[in-house]
């Protein structure tokens, strides 16, 4: 469902001999990509299970045939690689997240660009992944913790509001705009039915309230990334134009190019500007992906630090015991930083710095360790794929069929020493069982288990 409209402006873009072979693409499969997780020591392995092919422009991107089914094996559980369409891997490796920056996401879900800023910053720093839909929000909290990320801060809020809250705060900032879609009319075909001259335009004026937003949120000299899945001039070279405009202490970074990223096409764009050539289009003709547009949008000042947020919050003196009891009962060596505080009944790792959470919707406070539940202590979901194998007692589980079986909640026959210990399969941690010197009973999430 190609809308004719959509065909018609196109046809602009190439002559007629590209834009055939542009429109062709739409009667083709996608490409299908996966991220290899190096936040997980033994990440190189997961190339043992799949044949995989680098993508050009992603460090640890790769393609997949779509036969061997990743996602249905018990490395994607452990948080081994997340799967993601190859175009868009570029966005989190233009932003060059460093450990130790700030960073927001600021459309964030279902997750993949936080997954490579996380990937970047090597847990190290502040990562703030926000989206706005409830329901999507749920989906990106769920990704950051099957991945192992422990410095992200995931949150539920309006742009307009997080702009007051945290003015002149990060340093990098990733706006992947809700756009018209276009670039996915392959990939999903409600894109196309979907898709209206009036809805470029509504998303237009969307595109340009966030990324006012995000100015606002951004330290002097810092970097914005803009990106869509669009090929709309408007939403694109458009929505970087009309921000330069309004902003004017502000130009467009020139990044690293690949074969088949074209320059762009500022001379589409109403008042256009040189400097629109830096920025990237990525046409399915070109590449092995979807289309994408990405800009980098730099603040022409000098570079300042934001500021930071003193957090009051500890932890009692009896959830302090349950917690190291817990520690060495597990085995744990892990480090975590000094910083823990209590939502309700879980405890939580805090990043190297935060923000203020009062007042901002909250699904994820860094690292959730576990729940105090009266006079003991239950380790989380994300505190087990957090470790490594080699930082608590483990267990490993020796075929696929065996981890497959734990992660349907089945009881491990395996007789070892009473307590909490990792189930681990090749090297990854896939979840917490309790063992009673007989069997170890499954603590695989409920809600997780596969049927």
């Amino acid at each position: 469902m190609i809308p004719e409209e959509f065909k018609q402006r196109m046809q602009n873009f190439f002559d007629k001999d590209e834009y055939e072979e542009f429109i062709g693409t739409f009667e083709k499969a996608p490409a299908k990509g996966l991220k290899i997780n190096p936040l997980k020591k033994g990440y190189e392995g997961v190339k043992d299970f799949f044949n995989l092919e680098s993508i050009p422009w992603s460090e640890n991107g790769f393609y997949y045939d779509p036969e061997e089914a990743p996602g249905k094996h018990p490395l994607h559980e452990a948080g081994a690689y997340y799967i993601q369409e190859p175009s868009a891997m570029a966005v989190s490796d233009y932003a060059a997240a460093r450990p130790g920056e700030r960073v927001l996401d600021l459309c964030a879900a279902p997750g993949g660009k936080s997954i490579g800023l996380a990937m970047s910053m090597k847990n190290k720093g502040l990562l703030v992944s926000n989206e706005i839909v409830p329901k999507r929000a749920k989906i990106l909290s769920e990704n950051i913790e099957r991945m192992g990320i422990s410095n992200a801060v995931v949150i539920n809020e309006d742009p307009e509001k997080l702009k007051r809250i945290l003015p002149g705060f990060f340093d990098c900032i990733v706006v992947d705009a809700p756009c018209s879609g276009e670039g996915m009319f392959r990939k999903n075909e409600e894109a196309g039915g979907e898709w209206s001259p009036e809805n470029v335009a509504l998303c237009a004026k969307r595109q340009d309230m966030i990324l006012d937003a995000a100015a606002e949120m951004l330290k002097s000299g810092g970097r914005i990334i803009y990106s869509t899945c669009t090929f709309a001039p408007e939403e694109d070279e458009g929505s970087i134009n009309r921000f330069l405009i309004r902003h004017t202490d502000y130009s467009v970074g020139e990044i690293k190019s690949f074969e088949g990223f074209d320059s762009g096409i500022p001379t589409l764009v109403e008042n256009g500007r040189e400097e629109l050539k830096h920025t990237l289009r990525l046409f399915p003709h070109h590449i092995r992906g979807e289309g994408h547009f990405i800009a980098l949008l730099k603040h022409n000042a000098e570079e300042a630090g934001g500021a930071g947020f003193a957090w009051l919050d500890r932890i009692d003196d009896k959830t302090k015991k349950l917690w190291l009891d817990f520690k060495k009962e597990a085995g744990i060596k892990a480090e975590f930083n000094d910083s823990y505080t209590m939502f309700g009944n879980n405890l939580y790792a805090l990043p190297e710095e935060m923000i203020p959470l009062k007042g901002i919707k909250t699904l994820r406070a860094g690292l959730m360790l576990g729940e105090v539940k009266k006079d003991r202590f239950v380790p989380s979901h994300s505190l087990a794929l957090f470790l490594e194998p080699d930082e608590a007692f483990s267990t490993e589980i020796e075929s696929i069929d065996a981890a497959r079986a734990y992660l349907k909640g089945e009881t491990l026959n395996i007789k070892v020493e009473k307590g909490w210990r990792l189930v681990t399969f090749h090297g990854f941690s896939l979840g917490w069982g309790k063992s009673d010197g007989r069997i170890i009973k499954n603590h695989y999430p409920k809600g997780l288990r596969k049927t």
